[in-house]
C-alpha cells in the first residue's frame, strides 16, 4: 500500500519536495495556508541573477504535479500529533493520517515598521523591496503616492537583518543582490532618474551575483557605504535620509523621491507552534533546528519529520529547491526502512 506524507507550505520547497515524493510513488497531500501556490517568490516580479519572471518558475513546478498531489489551498496546518508510528495532521476542522511530514513552511518578511526611525507607515513614499516588486509587477515602474515617477531613489540595506537591536542578528542573505537587481530595473525604467544603494557591506556570494553589481555600476547607480540613522519627510511627500559615510567618517544627507527599505527575512510565528507539537526547537535565529547543519541538512531530531526552504534560514531559490529534492530522497529512505 502506497504511504503518505504531507508537506506544509506551498511555496517553491514545497512544490518541488511535492514532484519529487510524488515521482518515487508517494501519496502527498501539500498544505498552503494561502490561496494560491508559490509563496514569496509567487509575488515576485523578476528573480536575481538573471532578470527571469519569478512566474515562469512558478508555473514550470505546479505544471509538474500531477495526481497523487492532493493540493489544499488556504488550509492552515494547526496541529500535528504522533499516532502509532505515524502522525495526524489537523487543519481546517479535519484530520489526515500521514507516515511523514516535511515542513517547508518559509519565512516572513520582517515587519519594517519596528525600524521606526526609518519611516515606514510614517512617510507615504517609504516602501519596502516587496512593494516595489508589486510596482513592477503591475506598472512596470515605481510610482509614488501622487502617481508621479521618482526622480531619486535610495535603497537601504540590511532592514530587520544583521541588527542585534532588533532581535535579527543574522545576514538575509538575497537582500545584496535584490537590491542590486532592483536599483537596475529603475534605471531601466527610469534611465535619468538618480539610484542609491547604502550598505553595510556588499555579499555578493552567487553566480551571476558580482555581473550584477557590475552592470549596477555601469549603469550609474551609487552605492554608499553606510548606516541610515534616520529618515524625516519634507515638502512634496519627498524624504530627508540622514546617515553616515562609514568609508570618509562624513555625516550624509541626501533628499529623495522614495526610499526602499530591502526588508529581510523573518521566521514564521505559525512554524513555531507545529515544533512545538513534535517537541522540537527553534535554532538560536528562530527558524527550525535541523539535527546536522553539515550532514542532515533536511532531517529534525524528530524521527519521520524533514525539513528543506528558507523555514531553517534565509534561503534562495536555487537553495530551496536543492534542499527539497534532497528532503524528497530523505524521505523515501525513511519510509522504506520502516
Amino acid at each position: 500500500m502506497s504511504k503518505t506524507v504531507a508537506i506544509i507550505g506551498g511555496g517553491i520547497a514545497g512544490l518541488e519536495a511535492s514532484i519529487q515524493l510524488e515521482n518515487l510513488g508517494y501519496n502527498v497531500h501539500l498544505y498552503e495556508k494561502d490561496s494560491q501556490l508559490g509563496g514569496h517568490a509567487g509575488k515576485w516580479d523578476r528573480l536575481f541573477p538573471n532578470k527571469r519572471h519569478a512566474s515562469e518558475v512558478i508555473d514550470s513546478l505546479k505544471n509538474r504535479i500531477n495526481n497523487n498531489v492532493q493540493v489544499n489551498l488556504a488550509t492552515q496546518v494547526s496541529e500535528i500529533k504522533r499516532e502509532n508510528g505515524a502522525f495526524l495532521v489537523a487543519s481546517n476542522g479535519k484530520s489526515q493520517k500521514v507516515d511523514a511530514i516535511v515542513l517547508t513552511t518559509g519565512f516572513e518578511l520582517f515587519p519594517a515598521n519596528k525600524k521606526e526611525e526609518y519611516g515606514y507607515g510614517i512617510f507615504e513614499n517609504v516602501i519596502t523591496s516587496a512593494e516595489l516588486e508589486n510596482m513592477f509587477s503591475s506598472n512596470g515602474k515605481p510610482q509614488m503616492v501622487d502617481g508621479k515617477t521618482p526622480a531619486k531613489v535610495a535603497f537601504i540595506h540590511c532592514v530587520g537583518s544583521r541588527d542585534e537591536k532588533v532581535n535579527r542578528p543574522y545576514c538575509s542573505k538575497v537582500c545584496c543582490v535584490t537590491a542590486v537587481k532592483q536599483a537596475i530595473e529603475v534605471k531601466e525604467a527610469l534611465p535619468t532618474s538618480e539610484v542609491y544603494c547604502l550598505y553595510m557591506d556588499l555579499r555578493m556570494f552567487g553566480p551571476g551575483y558580482e555581473d550584477l553589481y557590475k552592470e549596477a555600476q555601469v549603469k550609474g547607480v551609487t552605492f554608499i557605504r553606510g548606516r541610515l540613522s534616520e529618515t524625516s519627510e519634507l515638502e512634496g511627500g519627498r524624504v530627508l535620509i540622514k546617515a553616515e559615510d562609514t568609508l570618509s567618517s562624513k555625516p550624509l544627507k541626501i533628499s529623495v523621491d522614495m526610499v526602499v527599505l530591502m526588508v529581510g527575512m523573518s521566521p514564521l510565528p505559525s512554524t513555531e507552534k507545529l515544533l512545538k507539537n513534535l517537541e522540537l526547537t527553534p535554532n538560536n535565529d528562530g527558524f527550525v533546528q535541523v539535527k546536522d547543519y553539515h550532514l542532515e541538512p533536511t532531517h529534525t531530531k524528530a524521527e519521520g519529520v524533514f525539513v528543506a526552504g528558507a523555514c531553517t534560514g534565509p534561503n534562495n531559490i536555487t537553495d530551496s529547491v536543492n534542499a527539497a529534492y534532497s528532503a524528497a530522497l530523505e524521505v523515501h529512505k525513511y519510509l522504506t526502512s520502516k
